[in-house]
């Protein structure tokens, strides 16, 4: 399967492209600062590029199977449309270069389901964040597209382990967080199992 990973230098990102090559994927990283990748492989394709210039978006998407998105938001904890700006130039891109399959990081919480004072807590803090990421999935359901939202629980350095639970919809119970290297695994597993089209997966270790 030939995949591009958007937001390929990020935390989750990292993983997702080494991983990857590792389970025999061709992998094309879109990056703005290809420095900041600190893989090589024969089977990696560097393209340097902007998420936010539909152009080099589309021109990327070209010819793979599918697209990954681990994008974040340069804003931070502010209010911001970037993710939805960046998710709908993917869309677009998609759409025109006939690619239906797309795993999608967002968050825990962008459907108000964290449970408990603490859960409630934790969204007010990620109001800005989980509004837009939840604006961005709304726009990939609409476009009629093969989708995996992957919604992590607080990511952590913690090492691999490949053992995490999940919950459709919710979140598993009495769960805090997950390593970033785990949400990787997760994300290469969704794209091998069709199970996984359309569905929407809390997961935590």
């Amino acid at each position: 399967m030939k995949i591009i990973v958007f937001g390929a230098t990020g935390g989750v990102g990292q993983f997702v492209v080494k991983q990857a090559i590792e389970s025999g994927f061709e992998v094309t990283a879109f990056v703005r600062t290809p420095a900041k990748l600190e893989v090589t492989h024969e089977n990696l394709t560097v393209v340097k590029g902007d998420a936010f210039n539909p152009a080099e978006v589309a021109a990327a998407i070209a010819g793979h199977d599918a697209v990954v998105s681990c994008l974040g938001s340069s804003q931070g904890m502010k209010k911001s449309t970037e993710l939805q700006e960046m998710i709908k130039n993917i869309v677009a891109g998609m759409q025109e270069h006939g690619v239906k399959r797309i795993v999608y990081t967002a968050s825990a919480g962008i459907y108000n389901e964290l449970p408990g004072v603490s859960g409630k807590l934790m969204m007010g803090v990620l109001k800005n964040a989980l509004t837009d990421h939840r604006a961005a999935t709304d726009y990939i359901e609409a476009h009629g597209l093969n989708y995996t939202f992957v919604r992590p629980m607080g990511l952590t350095d913690g090492p691999f382990s490949g053992k995490y639970r999940e919950s459709a919809m919710g979140v598993p119970e009495k769960s805090k967080s997950i390593s970033r290297a785990d949400v990787a695994h997760f994300i290469l597993k969704a794209l091998s199992d069709a199970q996984y089209e359309n569905t929407s997966i809390g997961i935590a270790n």
